[in-house]
């Protein structure tokens, strides 16, 4: 567990080196903004090394692959964390991913926010949630089209059982981080607009976006939470 923990606790270190340093530029304090580690195809040793380092915060992509992670986590570490699901989810999967989640990060449809609001208000808790967007409206990734995030965002308020808690983006790959600005400047725009609309503006706190190779971008933009899995882990193992 040791030879995990060690490089794994400097790359964590070094990430958030990495993200005060962003934030300096930008005028902000470091602590505003938190750091999520993204756990697909992770190992429940390398899970646990980050939590050793202080990370509070997961990010599932896979459902199965999840609720793996959290049954080999083990009882007795859970309250220490909180954790997000992050990848396409869909409404047949939907009520475990309720019972097992503290936040499902990646809501994209009306349809899916009519389900989760059912299932939220059948098991009687209010459930965090984020609009994902699909800032390059990509046809191949999930996400609602930045021009129709707010018709859904006054759709969710309505919804029982649901607290919206602000927006989630992924912006197309490009290997130069510069290219992602454009695309999380805007949503940071729709984020801003979302919020002061919002009933309980207090509650809207994340601007999920920024990932491994342009974190530090997302950072200078306004994210409020990055999710970061390469840097912390190195290259990620085929699925």
């Amino acid at each position: 567990m040791d030879s995990v923990c060690a490089p794994v606790a400097a790359k964590v270190n070094e990430v958030r080196r990495r993200m005060a340093a962003a934030a300096g530029r930008a005028g902000r304090a470091p602590e505003d903004i938190a750091l999520m580690a993204a756990v697909k195809s992770r190992t429940p040793e390398e899970i646990r090394a980050v939590l050793s380092a202080g990370l509070t915060l997961l990010g599932e992509n896979r459902l199965q692959e999840g609720l793996a992670h959290l049954e080999a986590l083990g009882p007795g570490v859970r309250p220490t964390f909180q954790a997000h699901f992050i990848g396409r989810l869909q409404t047949n999967k939907a009520r475990r991913a309720v019972q097992a989640f503290d936040s499902l990060d990646s809501v994209d449809s009306l349809r899916l926010a009519e389900v989760l609001s059912r299932l939220a208000t059948e098991c009687q808790v209010r459930l965090p949630i984020l609009l994902e967007v699909n800032l390059g409206e990509e046809s191949q990734k999930g996400g609602v089209a930045p021009e129709e995030t707010e018709a859904l965002a006054d759709a969710v308020h309505r919804f029982p059982g649901l607290q919206l808690s602000g927006l989630m983006g992924v912006c197309p790959y490009d290997e130069e981080p510069q290219a992602s600005r454009p695309f999380y400047r805007t949503l940071a725009r729709l984020f801003e607009h979302i919020r002061r609309n919002h009933p309980e503006p207090e509650a809207c706190r994340w601007l999920s976006m920024g990932m491994s190779h342009d974190f530090e971008v997302a950072v200078e933009e306004g994210a409020t939470l990055v999710r970061v899995g390469q840097a912390l882990f190195g290259p990620r193992r085929p699925a």
